[in-house]
């Protein structure tokens, strides 16, 4: 009897220890499973290479988002000898069209094996039903054809090789930046009230979100904060000029 209850006591921790999870996620606007999809991209810092130099290296230099919580569609590429590294193949377009910035070597994820691997040797599935950075449509990367094929017959999407996927983001990337900007400027009011209510006050400028994002860190002008609030902090101080 002893032990049957202290088996049904334990069963109730652990429901109400769940239901509590599931509240609090639902408490943040995500349900598990949307929670769940999110995180995919996920990878903890030990386990991402960063291959940039500087104060910036962890974050995007087209966008400011974190590498590492969207490592599994991260692409680098060279630019004047050095790497750049960023959180999606929409923002390295981006970089190259409208900042006008000459880049070689492409690089990309390989989500087999989260090891970055020549990009014009990888295989990507395209418009899985998995998560996409700065586009609807997702985009993987893995170094060989039966990887893709297996992850595009569980996900979805189609297979193809890089030079095709460049010229698709190019012709997609005004449609992107467009729903990107609205993402954003929807983000940089909700930094706006953050930065007010949470933060000593900085008239510094900033030449990115990259930057503004590694002096929060560096200042400590808003307590310890990361996530949504570290972007959305950050990208309002970017759009002061």
């Amino acid at each position: 009897m002893r032990k049957l209850l202290l088996s049904l006591l334990t069963i109730s921790a652990l429901l109400v220890s769940a239901s509590l999870s599931v509240q609090a996620m639902q408490k943040d606007g995500a349900s598990p499973k949307k929670a769940s999809m999110k995180m995919y991209r996920m990878v903890p810092k030990g386990k991402a290479a960063l291959l940039q130099d500087g104060k910036n290296k962890a974050y995007c230099p087209t966008c400011g988002m974190t590498l590492p919580m969207f490592y599994k569609t991260n692409h680098a590429a060279k630019h004047a000898g050095h790497n750049k590294q960023y959180c999606s193949i929409v923002c390295l377009v981006e970089d190259a069209i409208v900042n006008g910035t000459k880049l070689t070597d492409f690089k990309v994820v390989d989500n087999s094996t989260l090891k970055f691997i020549d990009s014009k040797k990888a295989f990507f599935v395209v418009g899985s039903k998995k998560p996409g950075t700065m586009s609807v449509v997702s985009k993987y990367a893995f170094g060989t054809k039966g990887a893709a094929d297996k992850f595009a017959a569980a996900n979805g999407g189609k297979v193809m090789k890089f030079d095709a996927l460049y010229k698709l983001v190019v012709n997609s990337s005004a449609k992107d930046m467009a729903a990107t900007k609205k993402r954003q400027a929807m983000a940089i009011k909700k930094g706006a009230m953050m930065y007010k209510k949470m933060c000593k006050k900085t008239d510094k400028k900033f030449a990115s979100t990259a930057d503004a994002k590694s002096f929060l860190i560096e200042s400590g002008i808003c307590g310890k904060i990361k996530g949504k609030k570290h972007q959305a902090i950050a990208l309002y101080l970017n759009s002061r000029k």
